[in-house]
């Protein structure tokens, strides 16, 4: 069985990935792809993995595992996504360090579907943004008491996804920037779900929708139809076209109001970024989807 497993992170996807493959079921199902609900696994995941201490499990607890999780007895891929495999949004930061626990969770996913093909994919996002937005989201605490003495500079996706890479070495690793979404999101849907670029699923636009004008995305449907793209990059450069012409401006812009953390601040952390994912996309054993 191939298991392809969406991590996060945090706040780049809000379960949207899960729910394009699940409003695709019928295609996925004539594929041999299973996509069950979060609701029949998440729970279930993180309770067998605390069960086993990140160990093996027996071949008789897997093979429960996967009555549970795969219903239909000719299925040979199975999607499963949560951006709390790795750890919950509080603990992202732990030990000032991003996602400190990856090597440790990664090595548990894999050891519970020990045999199987395990596949990761992972959205990472730029610091100055993705701190202030899972800051937001960690209950009781302020910004500066959840970011504490961390150094936003010193924070680096390459260290995360060489820990993953490290935990399991023979598990492709398949990465984006979430800042490129909306122009390869039809490419992400189509790599999680291991199906040929001819598939053609519903929603594969909505992210970009989400940040254009409705008579640009109308405009936009109108001329692939009439003029179908061959490539990926031809699409992008379509998508990109239309978005440069008919963007929603505020859904794009994003507003920084921190304590210390002034425009040129903001600027060097988004510089690092843009050094950093230029390393991950040549990270070996990386699939870097690029717009």
């Amino acid at each position: 069985m191939q298991v392809a497993i969406h991590l996060g992170a945090h706040s780049t996807d809000g379960d949207r990935l899960i729910k394009g493959m699940l409003k695709n079921r019928d295609i996925l199902g004539e594929q041999g792809i299973v996509a069950p609900a979060p609701t029949r696994y998440r729970s279930l995941i993180r309770e067998t993995m605390q069960a086993l201490n990140n160990a093996r499990p027996t071949e008789d607890a897997q093979q429960a595992l996967f009555d549970d999780l795969v219903e239909d007895e000719g299925a040979t891929r199975l999607l499963l996504s949560n951006e709390h495999f790795i750890c919950v949004q509080q603990k992202v930061l732990e030990h000032g360090t991003l996602y400190a626990r990856a090597g440790e969770k990664i090595a548990g996913l894999t050891n519970l579907f020990y045999g199987h093909e395990v596949e990761f994919f992972l959205a990472i996002a730029n610091p100055a943004t993705f701190l202030p937005t899972i800051a937001a989201r960690v209950k009781n605490k302020s910004f500066a008491q959840w970011y504490g003495m961390t150094d936003a500079t010193a924070l680096r996706w390459s260290d995360v996804i060489a820990r993953i890479r490290a935990a399991n070495p023979s598990a492709p690793l398949t990465v984006w920037c979430n800042e490129d979404t909306p122009l390869i999101w039809p490419q992400v849907m189509r790599e999680f779900a291991g199906v040929d670029h001819g598939v053609e699923f519903v929603g594969r636009y909505e992210v970009l929708a989400q940040i254009m004008k409705k008579e640009g995305m109308k405009r936009f449907k109108e001329y692939i139809e009439a003029h179908p793209p061959v490539t990926e990059v031809h699409l992008r450069r379509v998508m990109a076209a239309f978005l440069d012409k008919y963007a929603i401006e505020d859904a794009i812009e994003v507003e920084l109001d921190l304590p210390g953390w002034t425009e040129d601040y903001v600027d060097h952390l988004s510089d690092l970024y843009e050094e950093d994912v230029e390393l991950i996309a040549r990270m070996p054993g990386v699939t870097f989807i690029a717009p």
